[in-house]
């Protein structure tokens, strides 16, 4: 990663604040002007930011648990060297989600204060959206890591993910929007998607979002869940491909 680490800030943390400005500042003030109230009494930008901070972890994740995966089993095939060492799959498996873990909370943590300078966390909590923010991440890349250690091919898989996965669920996990809003035909994209249940969370530590205890409780078993499966799934499939 520190190869390509100018690559990396400036994809996870230029985009999301690029976002930070189009919408929570530039439409920001057309929306705060016409739908007072609409966000729970805060403005636009506190009520789109902790979902910025989720969706860029997410994305990043995206990106780590699929080329990077392949590339460990066909391109330079760098999983079998550490393999022919005394170290185990599985600790092959855990050093890549640590790797990545790492980085989500590099560029979250600079990412939050970012968005602390422009007043959109007025809670003391607020900084706990960060490892929620990793998390949310973790729950849609560890198990799309267990997906890529079973391709043998790129042909395309990688693309149509993040067309047909990851973009739906960045654009309908309530990210600029209340999901509430949406009809209930699209609503259920929001449910299962780990952006929505990281995003609420962020809400809530943010800015005081209200959420009930026991919905917040959902939020974060359904996350963790995820990601423990994925890791599961993941370790099997990397001891099948490596041969133990």
């Amino acid at each position: 990663m520190n190869s390509y680490r100018w690559t990396i800030l400036a994809s996870s943390v230029g985009t999301p604040v690029m976002y930070l400005f189009a919408m929570g500042v530039g439409l920001a003030s057309l929306v705060d002007s016409s739908g007072a109230g609409t966000f729970g009494g805060v403005s636009y930008l506190a009520f789109l930011a902790p979902a910025l901070l989720a969706s860029a972890a997410l994305m990043a994740a995206t990106n780590e648990f699929t080329y990077p995966v392949m590339d460990g089993f066909k391109w330079r095939r760098v999983y079998y060297g550490p393999h022919a060492s005394p170290l185990g799959t599985h600790q092959i498996v855990n050093g890549h989600i640590l790797a990545v873990t790492l980085r989500l909370a590099v560029m979250s943590v600079i990412y939050f204060a970012i968005v602390a300078l422009f007043g959109a966390s007025p809670s003391p909590w607020g900084w706990a959206a960060v490892p929620v923010a990793v998390l949310s991440g973790l729950a849609f890349g560890v198990p799309l890591m267990a997906y890529a250690a079973s391709l043998t091919e790129d042909k395309g898989q990688f693309a149509l993910v993040m067309r047909f996965i990851a973009t739906p669920l960045f654009l309908f996990s309530g990210t600029f929007f209340p999901l509430d809003t949406l009809p209930l035909l699209l609503r259920w994209i929001g449910w299962i998607s780990p952006l929505w249940h990281g995003t609420e969370l962020g809400r809530a530590l943010t800015y005081g979002h209200a959420i009930p205890p026991g919905l917040a409780a959902v939020h974060l078993i359904f996350l963790i869940a995820l990601t423990v499966l994925g890791w599961r799934l993941a370790q099997r499939t990397f001891a099948r491909r490596l041969g133990g």
